[in-house]
């Protein structure tokens, strides 16, 4: 599972040279299909994988995991007969493959989206784009040397109430928005992910080939599947993996795409009683320009609602409120409530909720949005329309690079409990240079990024 040699790569972009004439001519038929190859099939693999098979010219020839019984699940859930594999180099010298469907763990992202580029793929990369910023920003030179169509999967930019409800915020719906909050609210207490012991790897796991380019560890079970995101060698933990979602609606919202500034507290409060590395409590602040506040609040040791029950974003502004759920998005209107104190008794002055009796609200209430409005779907559809018309997808790679990056410095400024300040457009901090250090990684050997 090492990374190609430069001759692999040569050999590799010259039948993708070959097939992207035939892709173009492909491409200029309306309901002509495009092929697909799946890498990475469990759980949020096969989540996607459902999104695609809703679409009538998505057809999936490849798939490939390390994992066997997902490969064989995937197979037959596709019904289309597709050639399987374990490694996903093979997979990307498919010249029948147009298009590759990347949802591995995080450590995997940039590594195999850049080599998908090379080989002439397009690419729907799944969320969060990277664990490192500049991974990320490698990712998107790719994508762009290459001239690929790249989706990333944070999904909620092709849902049609989002959308609805980010127009409303941009055209001034809500007034000034000062403050943004956003919320990860699970009670997790005690065990946690629970605590098992390091072990030999299962015979049918591919410990080796799983952690791929991240520290070489001793396999535990709560390092592989699902729960691999309560560790940094893998994830950046719930701040990327629910946060980037928020925080992407927020910058969508506010027409902004990086803060000025960050700063993070939070730890391991609640004693768990399990062996994650990633926060129980966590609280994230950003500066944004233009005079906005964003926070991301994660408590892994209580239920009861942040906000609004089930509300994960507010957006409160001079005019109102606009809360954002699962399914739709709900505008609170607001009024003004007059700081006045008239120099009369105590016993005849008017209370604060008085005051507020008399006041009108200054926009009307509204919802965006209705159930089953939450899925994959949508955002499917706009990569495989994409494909075929080669305009920018909904969420392409710089836009998701960009709100990744804003998640990921959170966790930056959280390992060195410091406000951070960062210049966007280099992509560095102008006040602290070891935190730049944290901005990109080494890969364990023989691992290699390539460049673009």
């Amino acid at each position: 599972m090492n990374t190609w040699t430069r001759r692999d790569f040569a050999r590799t972009v010259v039948l993708a040279g070959a097939t992207t004439a035939l892709g173009a001519a492909r491409a200029a038929g309306a309901n002509e299909r495009v092929r697909l190859g799946f890498i990475g099939l469990g759980n949020r693999g096969d989540q996607v994988l459902d999104a695609f098979l809703a679409q009538p010219d998505a057809q999936v020839v490849a798939v490939c995991d390390l994992y066997q019984p997902y490969l064989d699940f995937a197979a037959a859930k596709a019904g289309t007969r597709p050639r399987q594999f374990k490694d996903y180099r093979k997979l990307l010298e498919l010249p029948d493959v147009d298009a590759v469907v990347i949802s591995t763990p995080d450590q995997w992202h940039a590594l195999q989206t850049i080599e998908a580029t090379r080989a002439g793929k397009d690419v729907y990369v799944e969320k969060p784009l990277s664990l490192r910023v500049a991974e990320g920003r490698r990712m998107v030179e790719a994508v762009r040397r290459h001239q690929r169509v790249c989706q990333v999967g944070i999904h909620r930019r092709s849902l049609p109430f989002c959308r609805q409800a980010a127009e409303f915020v941009r055209r001034g719906g809500l007034g000034k928005v000062t403050v943004a909050r956003a919320f990860h609210v699970q009670n997790e207490w005690p065990k946690g992910i629970g605590n098992p012991a390091d072990t030999e790897p299962p015979s049918d796991v591919d410990w080796e080939a799983w952690q791929g380019p991240a520290p070489a560890k001793p396999y535990n079970k709560n390092r592989t599947f699902y729960r691999f995101r309560w560790f940094y060698d893998y994830s950046g933990g719930q701040v990327t993996n629910f946060g980037v979602h928020y925080l992407d609606f927020i910058h969508w919202a506010l027409g902004q795409d990086a803060p000025l500034a960050v700063t993070a507290l939070g730890g391991r409060f609640a004693g768990m009683q399990d062996n994650r590395e990633i926060p129980d409590t966590l609280e994230v602040l950003w500066q944004y320009p233009g005079g906005t506040l964003v926070t991301f609040s994660q408590f892994n040791a209580t239920a009861a609602p942040a906000g609004l029950p089930g509300c994960q974003v507010e957006l409160r502004g001079t005019r109102g409120t606009l809360c954002l759920f699962g399914n739709r998005a709900e505008v609170l209107p607001d009024a003004i409530t007059p700081n006045e104190f008239p120099a009369r008794s105590p016993l005849t002055r008017k209370t604060d909720a008085q005051y507020r009796k008399g006041a009108k609200p200054m926009i009307e209430a509204a919802t965006f949005g209705s159930q089953g409005e939450g899925d994959t779907t949508f955002h499917a559809r706009n990569f495989l329309d994409c494909v075929k018309s080669r305009a920018a997808c909904h969420c392409d790679i710089e836009t998701g690079h960009r709100s990744t990056s804003a998640t990921l410095l959170a966790n930056i400024a959280h390992q060195t409990r410091a406000l951070l300040e960062w210049d966007a457009r280099a992509e560095r901090f102008t006040n602290h240079p070891q935190a730049n250090r944290l901005l990109d990684t080494a890969y364990r050997a023989p691992y290699r990024l390539p460049g673009a």
